[in-house]
């Protein structure tokens, strides 16, 4: 579904040397085109019947038929695209026959001739509507924040709700196209990877699919952070020998523990994934080698189920014995599993050689299920009809969509936030287990149990000492709800919540008020335009709400009944017979800036031929620098088309570039730095350290005197006899800035040096 089909000219001049090339090619694609189909049917043989073979071969050849004209951006078939997401949707996520033929036609009502009602009649209902919850997320998820109607968007969920392969094989085909990215244009897969970050690997996150999420996320960050990638991956390679040492010197005692016993199991070590080391380096600002828990031991067990939990809980044992455990971050997800049904012991010891490491305990079945996810294991394996906790949260969606009233930016988001499911386990008075995300409050509780006693909600009891509302909760809390009648919801509660069940409520009883409002203002709305001889009617209530600027109708009465609109003003208003006209110039007004964006747009992306050329004559459209990421020269860059304040150049790695890019993609300038660059930007730099004599003297010489920079403010403060520095100054270019930092951290006592943004984040330079 990303990649744009291209034909193949028959036009061109070298028309006689491109045939023989292609000749040769194609009769090369037809040998690979055979093997793929029999690899197909291998992988699938042990579910398939003669009729059922007979559907697979017929979905193949429709593909191959309606793809044949058309390549990718690699310049291979594009029918390859479609056949790997069959064999992943297959071999990776454990699904059968009709996803597999669902895989292969998945592209083809969106970019062939073919029809979903081609489909349902060379099919059945069951492909035919799977097919048409493909097509429609795609729509979706290129404008999610933008033009998709909320209807469309509504039955997308419903669609899902009923039938979670949609997810799971756009998944697989995200995955595929996020492998095979090579080809394509820097912003085209920064944009790619951007959106992938933003709601496919959470997605693949929350429904199990454990190994593809990690796969994506690396992905993403090979494109949107080429060189942390790069770095961070060369240093695997070159500890490799050494943690494999270290691995082997570690496994080694539990390895003769556990063969003592008669246990048998599979032990391997694995570094964490490039995307979660970054995560740390960033997040914590410490370099690569203090990353503690970069290594992970994974101890599976094969024991019958009904031993499962007895024989993870012994392992936990048996390495206790040898290693010491770091308690506080134990997790135990084998006796309350997590939302997504991942099963597991995670400890963290402290090893011999006064290293930290992860020990994973699980057993053959919670591999499968970590691996595969546990809707693709339980759901769709044949003669096996177990429910799964991917169904209650399937149904929370769906319920929230049929009942709720949100616009579809709204629904987006929160199904979005419902995606993270790291998890705090809390108790009812009564003893009932409740599972709520991870930083929810004492309301996100109440509506839980009820949306009337999180209406009524005015405070808990938690382990008999009283707490407000927006306490958050820890895992094993036992809470008590305290409600009163005269508690109401108030708007301020939106930002005290943390479950999109609990937000959705909130806005509910919100809007309930505003109607009880709105019916007052309607009536003093009506008196008032009774005494000015206009009629109170839906067209001149939207010339009304122009005039004062609402966009709401309900919000606009409800303002009225609070006597916060001037009716006085109606009175300068044209009626004629009985129907408002707006002035003129107001009129004029509001058709401007209806089309303000788009005109905005244009006329960019026209000046620029979507290439802004920074440092050049900007004359041509005028620019400003984010204040949220303070890009200086040198810096992988993307502008941004505002409506007021022409180009904003953001930093690729910018606090908001993935929703940027995410969502409003085609507001996205190309840009580049000129050569010929040499104005002075202001930047900041976090240094910490060893407090010593005459430090600061050294560090303003090496930044004023050495590299003839500016320093606009220099703050400190030291504790302890360490100390951290912040410093504000003028730099040309990000090579400037990069060596100004590596003198920095020549001098005995700096530790680190990190660059800081405006909005207070830091990003590590060393």
């Amino acid at each position: 579904m990303l990649d744009t089909p291209n034909e193949q000219s028959s036009s061109h001049p070298q028309n006689n040397v491109l045939k023989n090339f292609v000749a040769y090619d194609i009769e090369n694609e037809k040998k690979i085109l055979k093997k793929e189909y029999r690899y197909l049917l291998k992988i699938l043989k042990p579910r398939l019947n003669k009729n059922s073979e007979n559907l697979l071969r017929r979905a193949f050849d429709m593909s191959v038929a309606a793809h044949s004209t058309t390549r990718r951006k690699s310049g291979e078939l594009y029918i390859f695209h479609p056949i790997a997401v069959a064999k992943i949707v297959v071999e990776e996520i454990g699904l059968g026959l009709t996803s597999a033929i669902c895989g292969l036609m998945h592209d083809t009502v969106e970019d062939t001739e073919l029809t979903i009602e081609d489909i349902r009649r060379a099919f059945n209902n069951e492909i035919a509507d799977i097919i048409e919850g493909l097509t429609k997320i795609s729509g979706l998820i290129e404008h999610s924040n933008s033009s998709i109607q909320i209807e469309n968007f509504k039955k997308l969920i419903l669609t899902i709700s009923k039938d979670i392969r949609v997810i799971l094989i756009k998944i697989a085909d995200r995955l595929h196209n996020m492998r095979t990215m090579d080809s394509m244009r820097t912003d085209k897969q920064q944009k790619i990877a951007s959106e992938t970050l933003f709601l496919y690997a959470p997605l693949a996150n929350r429904i199990g699919l454990n190994n593809i999420k990690t796969e994506l996320e690396d992905l993403s960050l090979k494109y949107l952070e080429p060189k942390a990638y790069r770095e961070i991956a060369l240093k695997l390679k070159e500890t490799k020998r050494q943690r494999n040492k270290y691995i082997a010197n570690f496994i080694a005692p539990i390895q003769e523990d556990l063969q003592k016993r008669g246990i048998e199991f599979d032990m391997y070590g694995r570094p964490k994934s490039i995307y979660s080391i970054w995560n740390k380096i960033k997040n914590k600002s410490i370099p690569f080698e203090e990353v503690f828990d970069l290594l992970a031991v994974r101890i599976i067990l094969d024991v019958p189920l009904e031993l499962e939990k007895m024989a993870c809980w012994n392992v936990y044992s048996i390495i206790t014995s040898r290693y010491i455990p770091v308690v506080e971050r134990m997790r135990d997800w084998i006796s309350k599993p997590k939302s997504n049904g991942y099963e597991a012991l995670h400890i963290t010891v402290m090893s011999d050689s006064g290293k930290f490491i992860e020990v994973q305990i699980r057993t053959k079945r919670m591999n499968e299920i970590a691996e595969k996810g546990i809707a693709a294991h339980y759901l769709y394996k044949e003669g096996n009809t177990k429910a799964n906790p991917i169904d209650e949260w399937l149904k929370k969606i769906a319920d929230k969509v049929k009942y709720g009233e949100d616009t579809s930016a709204e629904l987006v988001n929160d199904f979005k936030m419902d995606l993270y499911n790291d998890e705090v386990y809390v108790f009812t008075p009564k003893g009932e287990l409740k599972t709520l995300p991870l930083g929810s409050t004492v309301l996100d509780f109440a509506y839980e149990i009820h949306s009337e006693v999180g209406n009524k909600c005015i405070g808990a009891k938690i382990n008999h000492k009283l707490v407000p509302i927006n306490y958050v909760l820890e895992n094993g809390n036992q809470i008590e709800i305290l409600t009163s009648q005269k508690q109401k919801p108030r708007e301020e509660w939106l930002q005290q919540v943390k479950t999109s069940k609990a937000r959705g409520a909130i806005k509910s009883a919100l809007k309930q008020k505003i109607r009880i409002l709105a019916q007052d203002g309607k009536a003093i709305l009506s008196k008032k335009l009774a005494a000015y001889n206009i009629s109170y009617n839906d067209s001149n209530i939207v010339t009304l709400m122009d005039f004062y600027k609402y966009s709401d109708t309900l919000v606009f009465l409800s303002d009225i009944a609070n006597h916060d609109v001037d009716l006085t003003k109606i009175k300068s208003l044209q009626v004629i017979s009985g129907i408002l006209k707006l002035p003129k110039t107001i009129e004029e007004t509001k058709e401007k800036e209806s089309d303000e964006v788009l005109v905005k747009i244009k006329e960019t992306l026209k000046h620029n031929s979507n290439l802004l050329i920074l440092g050049e004559d900007s004359s041509k459209i005028i620019y400003d620098f984010a204040v949220c990421c303070t890009p200086i020269p040198g810096d992988d860059v993307f502008g941004f088309i505002t409506i007021n304040d022409g180009v904003k150049i953001h930093r690729v790695n910018c606090p908001n570039a993935v929703n940027l890019m995410s969502k409003y993609n085609y507001r996205i300038v190309k840009t580049k730095w000129s050569s010929g660059t040499h104005l002075s930007f202001l930047t900041g730099i976090v240094i910490n350290g060893i407090d010593d004599m005459g430090l600061i003297n050294t560090i303003t010489n090496i930044i004023s005197k050495e590299h003839n920079v500016n320093i606009r403010a220099i703050s400190i403060e030291s504790e302890d006899g360490i100390f951290e520095g912040q410093i504000k100054l003028y730099v040309e270019n990000s090579e400037q800035l990069d060596s100004i930092v590596a003198n920095l951290l020549k001098v005995d006592g700096i530790i680190q040096v990190r660059r800081v943004e405006d909005d207070g984040t830091v990003s590590s330079l060393t």
